[in-house]
């Protein structure tokens, strides 16, 4: 074999493995970090750990970067779009109803912190989040409760885990059929917070931070873990992101 054929033969040899690699992924996710209120400053360490993730366990994460293109057709690549720490009225009404087809056909969504702090007036959203921000007192450890343990992805929050967080207290249930599965301890922190034009006073004997539902044809995950920056990269919380990112995409527990 002469050295043009070797060459050749060696491209056509890494583009096949190159397309092979691509076509083994188990499925691809678009990240969305739009704030148009609060910036987190763990938006930058959220990026990064997700795309980590996805190197470690085969699966492709893009980040939206072009504000018009969230079109049907570009989704139709995605099983699961997640929204990171997002704040405020991001999308206009049709970006609003390029999600709902989404959804509606089988597919899946993941709220991290912030998203329930995201699109109060789009109410087929907040029924996706399932419920939304309401207040928070100041960053406290408080110890946490595994509600389900036969969600995955739990392990590290076993035994009464201590973790510091912005523990968010919630309004209102906005649909029927959320299933809990890790809480905060109210006992072990103080809840308690005055902002003057709104109060808060905790959530009582159960107090939920994560939860999952099916809707409107797909499905919705939601952790309000993610605050601080340091929380993206503990293994306990990547732990409970990837299984709640697998459910979504996927629809396996």
């Amino acid at each position: 074999m002469n050295k043009f054929k070797f060459l050749l033969l060696f491209f056509f040899l890494q583009v096949g493995l190159a397309f092979s690699s691509q076509a083994q992924k188990q499925f691809k996710v678009l990240l969305v970090t739009t704030t148009k209120g609060w910036h987190h400053e763990s938006l930058h360490a959220g990026v990064l750990a997700l795309q980590q993730m996805g190197v470690r366990n085969n699966f492709d994460v893009v980040l939206w970067e072009d504000p018009n293109g969230f079109t049907d057709k570009y989704l139709e690549q995605f099983k699961a779009v997640i929204f990171l720490n997002t704040t405020g009225d991001i999308f206009d009404e049709t970006q609003q109803k390029v999600l709902e087809r989404f959804i509606q056909g089988g597919k899946g969504f993941v709220g991290i912190h912030s998203a329930s702090d995201t699109e109060y007036e789009w109410p087929w959203y907040t029924k996706l989040v399932g419920r939304m921000f309401h207040i928070h007192p100041t960053i406290q450890t408080a110890k946490t409760k595994i509600l389900d343990a036969k969600f995955p992805g739990l392990q590290g929050f076993a035994d009464d885990r201590l973790w510091t967080e912005e523990w968010y207290e919630f309004g209102p249930e906005k649909t029927t059929g959320l299933n809990y599965i890790l809480s905060v301890d109210e006992t072990t922190y103080n809840p308690k917070v005055d902002w003057g034009r709104v109060k808060g006073e905790g959530m009582g004997k159960v107090h939920p931070v994560a939860w999952y539902h099916n809707y409107d044809g797909g499905r919705a995950f939601y952790t309000a873990l993610g605050h601080l920056p340091t929380n993206f990269s503990e293994p306990a919380f990547l732990n409970h992101l990837y299984a709640g990112i697998f459910w979504a995409a996927t629809g396996k527990k």
